[in-house]
C-alpha cells in the first residue's frame, strides 16, 4: 500500500472548469477584450494562472500581452471571488478520499492555482480535515512541472518517492510525477484529450476513483 497520495486540483479532484472560465471571462470584460469558450479555457489551464491570463489575451488579440499586468491584477480579485462557483468534487472522489484515510493513507493537494483560492476550494469541498497538506502556487517556489514542491511535500509526509502515488490530469502532472520519481497516474476525467494523456506517458491511465483507490492499497515493492 502506498503511504501518500497526492493530488492534482483542477480537473482531478474537482471539476473547476466552470469557475475558471467564468474568472476569464469576466477579467476580459474588465480589461475590454473578448471572452473565451469553456474548450479554450480547458486548453489554456494547468500551467497556473499567469500562463492562463496570457494564453487568454494572446486568443484574444493581445499577441504582444501589452494588457498583461492590468488584466492579472483584475483577475487575482475576481477569481478570489469565484474560485469556489459552481465546483462539485468529480463522481466517486469523496468516497474515493475516505476510503484512503480509514487505511492510513496521508493525502496531500498540489496545484499550479495560486496557494490561497486552492486551500479555499479544497477546504470548502472536502473540508478542513481530508487532507493533511494542501499547496498551491506559492512565492519563489517553482509550479509544476518542476517537481520541487511534489518531493518538498513527500519528504514532509516522512516518504520516499516509491512510497507515493501522484494523480493528476494533465501533461504537466505527467512530467511533474516523472521528474519526482513517483508512480504517476492521469484520469481521464479532468481538462486533457484521451490522446493527449496518452502522448504525456504516465504510469497508468484511469477511467474511474476506483481504480485510482485499488492502486493506492497494492504492494509497492
Amino acid at each position: 500500500m502506498y503511504k501518500v497520495c497526492i493530488f492534482d486540483l483542477d480537473g482531478t479532484l474537482t471539476d473547476t472548469l466552470e469557475s475558471l472560465t467564468y474568472s476569464v471571462n469576466e477579467t476580459m470584460k474588465e480589461v475590454g477584450m473578448p471572452r473565451i469558450t469553456r474548450e479554450q479555457c480547458r486548453e489554456f489551464v494547468g500551467n497556473g494562472a499567469r500562463v492562463l491570463i496570457e494564453k487568454a489575451l494572446r486568443a484574444g488579440g493581445d499577441k504582444d500581452l501589452d494588457r498583461f499586468d492590468q488584466a492579472f491584477a483584475a483577475y487575482d480579485n475576481i477569481f478570489e471571488a469565484n474560485c469556489t462557483y459552481h465546483v462539485q468534487p468529480y463522481p466517486g472522489i469523496v468516497r474515493m478520499l475516505e476510503e484512503m484515510k480509514k487505511s492510513g493513507i496521508k493525502l496531500g493537494v498540489l496545484s499550479n492555482k495560486p496557494d490561497r483560492q486552492a486551500v479555499h476550494v479544497v477546504e470548502e469541498i472536502f473540508g478542513k480535515d481530508t487532507f493533511d497538506q494542501v499547496h498551491g502556487q506559492r512565492e519563489g517556489v517553482p509550479r509544476k512541472p518542476d517537481p520541487s514542491a511534489l518531493c518538498a511535500m513527500a519528504e514532509e509526509f516522512g516518504a520516499e518517492p516509491s512510497d507515493v502515488l501522484y494523480i493528476g490530469d494533465s501533461e504537466v502532472d505527467a512530467a511533474t510525477g516523472k521528474a519526482a520519481h513517483m508512480k504517476t497516474i492521469l484520469v481521464t476525467w479532468g481538462f486533457r484529450t484521451q490522446r493527449e494523456l496518452e502522448a504525456a506517458a504516465p504510469d497508468r491511465i484511469v477511467d474511474s476513483a476506483d481504480e485510482i483507490l485499488e492502486i493506492a492499497g497494492k504492494d509497492t515493492k
